[in-house]
């Protein structure tokens, strides 16, 4: 859908100095009690996630909203596609608001529904054999959607293998969209092969297969990616362990197969979370994710455990980077005022079939979050 044109915020707010805009904030959090809650997800800035009443991965942020019941406002600081998730699964009386609608996700963008039907005709006349569409929760609602209306579902890269195995029981072959590295580390470490990938390109005809290509592959992966992760090289890893041979390197699965092979670890937000707060004392870790996320890991676990970016480049998730506290506080001045700015509305039938998508994910999820690689 591409990303979505914000504004600029009115001339006041460049003036405000911090101390006043953080106290601003904090009276209407006070004023609106329960009637409001702010979900700040672990790639958000400091400056926003203090503010926040809880804090995850998207699908965790989600679920947590729709289980607000006297929440009337749902203030999401994360990025347009959860945003999105939070309002398909919230009572239709809840109104969710995106502060900054410009914060959008390359990755989300570069799965258009268009793109996805053509995509699937193309397909459909290349093999008779069943195939199930699975979606990365990082994509638009329209593409859930799409999942929900042809058998297939959404995972999270926590559940990404169970849906997957899941999805292998349903039928001959899996289309994964939008992130082709989350898809190609999962079946990797299921046991198969390279081989038994192929990559669908959206720019090129026919995604650049030929039908033979499409018959012979069991996973078709789309050809999209995150910016961020793609940052992380395997030289990045060797350079950390030519350092200090002690560092362990944790990575997400949305970096590329050749780094997660390097890394030790491979896992969601959430098991890399749970892995260094369960690591042993003066354990080094060097991780490979958002740098908002790494940072406050290295403040939460100093001086016990050292930890550091996998990388010496600031990777940062730009579009996240767009909800800064200006923003927050003018979507809750606007509120205060009686007036609901930036609400994310999901229409009812894409939310229908977008919810069966969900619910076949949600049925996937395992009680802890898992390794994708290593571990």
């Amino acid at each position: 859908m591409g990303m979505l044109y914000q504004p600029p915020l009115p001339d006041a707010y460049a003036g405000i100095a911090e101390p006043e805009l953080l106290e601003r904030i904090r009276r209407h959090k006070e004023q609106f009690g329960s009637r409001l809650v702010i979900l700040g997800h672990h790639y958000q800035a400091d400056d926003v996630v203090q503010f926040a009443d809880f804090t995850g991965d998207s699908l965790k942020l989600s679920q947590l909203a729709a289980e607000q019941k006297q929440a009337e406002f749902v203030v999401f600081c994360g990025v347009h596609f959860m945003a999105e998730s939070a309002d398909i699964l919230s009572d239709d009386r809840v109104k969710v608001i995106l502060p900054d609608l410009s914060a959008g996700c390359s990755m989300a963008d570069m799965a258009e529904i268009d793109q996805v039907d053509e995509a699937w005709a193309f397909l459909m006349s290349a093999t008779g054999e069943r195939i199930v569409p699975i979606t990365y929760v990082n994509s638009a609602a329209s593409i859930k959607a799409f999942c929900g209306r042809h058998g297939g579902a959404c995972c999270t890269s926590g559940n990404a293998r169970a849906v997957l195995e899941w999805a292998l029981g349903q039928g001959d072959k899996v289309l994964f969209l939008p992130d082709q590295h989350l898809g190609r580390n999962t079946a990797y470490a299921m046991g198969w092969p390279l081989e038994s990938m192929v990559v669908y390109d959206p720019a090129l005809p026919d995604g650049g297969l030929t039908e033979q290509q499409v018959h012979d592959g069991k996973f078709i992966l789309w050809q999209g990616y995150c910016s961020v992760h793609m940052l992380f090289t395997v030289e990045h890893c060797r350079q950390v362990r030519r350092l200090d041979d002690a560092f362990q390197i944790i990575v997400h699965p949305e970096c590329t197969w050749e780094v997660v092979q390097e890394a030790d670890l491979a896992g969601s937000t959430e098991y890399i979370i749970r892995a260094l707060a369960e690591a042993p004392s003066g354990s080094k870790w060097a991780v490979g994710t958002e740098i908002n996320l790494v940072s406050r890991l290295t403040k939460r676990h100093a001086p016990d455990k050292t930890v550091r970016s996998l990388s010496d480049i600031q990777c940062l998730c730009a579009t996240m980077y767009r909800i800064d506290p200006r923003h927050l506080l003018w979507s809750l001045d606007e509120l205060s005022a009686g007036r609901v700015v930036n609400q994310i509305r999901v229409d009812p039938q894409t939310k229908r079939d977008a919810i069966v998508a969900l619910e076949r994910m949600l049925s996937n999820v395992p009680s802890a979050p898992a390794a994708i690689a290593g571990g």
